[in-house]
This record gives C-alpha cells, structure tokens and sequence, in this order.
C-alpha cells in the first residue's frame, strides 16, 4: 500500500486508484483451493463440536413478504431452544427480520443473549435514496436491532462509482452509531452485504471487500439470499482472505457472514474448514463469523440427533421456519 488508507477515499481517483491496484484473484487457484478444503473429513466428536460450533453461529432468518408478529416470534422462541427436547443444544447467534418486526423480536428474545439483526437500506435492492436508507437504519436500531445489514449499490460500485458506495456505508455506519438502541448506547454493528452473485469476478468481490472495511463495515456479508448464486465457497474464500490481509495491515478485525443456499451441516462443516485455513482459527466465533440461514438449522439439529441416538429423525420433528 502506497496510500495510507485514511486517504483513500479522498477522491473518486484515488479510492479508483486504490481498489484496482489491489491485487488480482487467481479464479482458478481460488476454485482449486475452496474444492480441496470441502473435502476435509471431520470425525466423531470433533463433528459433533462443528454442529454445536455452527449452531452458535447462525443466524436464523425471515425475510419475506408474508411474514407475521406471531412467525417472528415462534422463529425466537427456536433461536433460543432450538431443541426443546434437548437443553444442551445451544442458542443460535442472532435472529434476522424486517425492520418493522425489530420491536417483536427484542421482546420475544429479552435476556437471552439472542441479538436481534435487521436488514435495511432497501433490502434487498439498494435502490433507494441515501436519505431513506439512514432514515431506516436509525429506526431499525432505535427499535433495538443490535446488528444491520445493508446492501450496497451495486449498480454504482459496477458502474466504477465506489465513492458513492463508501459514503453510504459511512453513513449507514454513523446512523447505527446515533441511533442508540439495543446495545447500551453504542449502537448497532454494520454488516455490509456484497451482493456477490452480482458482481460478477473474484477481483470485484475483492475490491468490493475492501471497499467496505475501510468504510467502517464490522462484517462483511456475501449475498441476501435472494440472488443466486448466493454464498460459495470460493467467493467466501475471497473475502476470508481480505478480512485477514486488512487486520495484518490496519489492525482492525472483521467478520465474515455468508448467507443464501447454506442448507445442509455438511456445507456448514466445509464453511468453518475454510474459515480456519483461510483466516485462522480465531476467526471460529459468532463474533468474528456467521451462517445466514433459514433452513439450515434443523438439518444441524438431525445432524446432532443422529450422532447422539444412531438414528435421523424425521424432517418433521423440528418446527418449519
């Protein structure tokens, strides 16, 4: 780096200047790499440990048009049991609705440890003006929302407008700052969503991961979940690798949370291999990581019971999410 961070957002020609100097992603090597790693086999009770490991690490979620006080609050109450036949099944990390569902979700998860994460700034298409994006960030965080996960424009960062990319996430990131809300005054952390599955090539994921750290993301995020393809391996890879380079460069920490088509526990399994070889193991924490999933958390718990009673239970011995 020649340019001190601070700096790099000075002007559209530096931050252009910045991101491209980066350096490119070996689509092949990354190819290679995240299909080596999915291969790694986990055994007995270190599986067991990677069940109980992702579980903490999801982040259960609804996100649809249809969904309803009375949903929000059944999807809680299994965010903190989610085994009610079986109180060692630890809680998962977070619950992630609608803005408007924020208030129903703090009180159904009040004293559990449980945060409440909402999506905002348009979600899930970004198209919208800077003024009503900060405007329901800091009604989604004044509600109680711990964590925000915005989408940035991809159309402006596609475009090569990455100043205007970065002066939305500085201001998504100050509106969670004043908002208050749940977190004792100190606001929500930001996690940024890439929308990968748009961006078309790893260097764009790259630059687009880089792009959000410096703008004050506290965790970068690869998809909604409503464009496919949604989270993959190597571009989770990606974005594993920048979040490492930016802590060896700034000091500064961030999280990584793919999300969309994570279903079954045997991609989870192959998610935290990678995280472990790619960032390292102190990454293999909620804080630091998270599986955006609403599906995945019952096929962890058939998972768990199997290993437990040498039996699968039926897909209908879990509640629907």
């Amino acid at each position: 780096m020649t340019t001190p961070l601070a700096e790099v957002a000075s002007s559209p020609s530096t931050l252009r200047a910045f991101l491209h100097g980066l350096p490119g992603v070996d689509r092949v090597g990354a190819d290679a790499r995240a299909a080596m790693l999915g291969t790694r086999s986990i055994k007995t009770t270190a599986k067991k440990q990677a069940i109980d490991m992702a579980i903490g690490m999801v982040d259960l979620t609804t996100l649809e048009g249809a969904d309803t006080r009375g949903k929000v609050r059944a999807m809680c109450a299994k965010a903190m049991r989610p085994d009610p036949a079986d109180s060692s099944v630890p809680p998962v990390a977070a619950v992630c609705v609608y803005p408007d569902l924020v208030a129903t979700a703090v009180e159904a998860l009040a004293g559990s440890g449980v945060k409440v994460a909402s999506v905002a700034t348009s979600f899930p298409s970004g198209r919208s003006s800077l003024e009503v994006k900060v405007a329901e960030t800091r009604l989604a965080v004044a509600a109680g929302a711990a964590e925000i996960d915005m989408v940035i424009d991809r159309g402006a960062f596609l475009a090569g407008d990455y100043l205007k990319v970065y002066e939305e996430i500085v201001a998504t990131k100050e509106a969670c700052g004043r908002a208050g809300g749940a977190r004792g005054g100190q606001g929500a952390h930001l996690k940024v969503i890439l929308e990968t599955g748009e961006l078309a090539t790893y260097d764009n994921v790259r630059r687009a991961s880089w792009l959000a750290m410096i703008a004050g993301a506290d965790f970068i995020k690869t998809s909604t979940g409503k464009v496919s393809p949604a989270a993959t391996l190597p571009v989770t890879l990606v974005m594993l690798e920048a979040v490492r380079d930016f802590l060896a460069a700034t000091g500064r920490k961030v999280g990584v949370k793919p999300a969309g088509g994570i279903r079954t526990t045997k991609d989870a399994i192959k998610y935290l291999v990678l995280v472990n070889e790619t960032a390292g193991p102190d990454w293999l924490d909620p804080d630091w990581f998270r599986l955006g999933a609403s599906s995945l958390l019952n096929d962890l718990l058939m998972q768990r019971q199997k290993m437990a009673t040498g039996r699968y239970a039926g897909p209908d011995y879990f509640t629907l999410d």
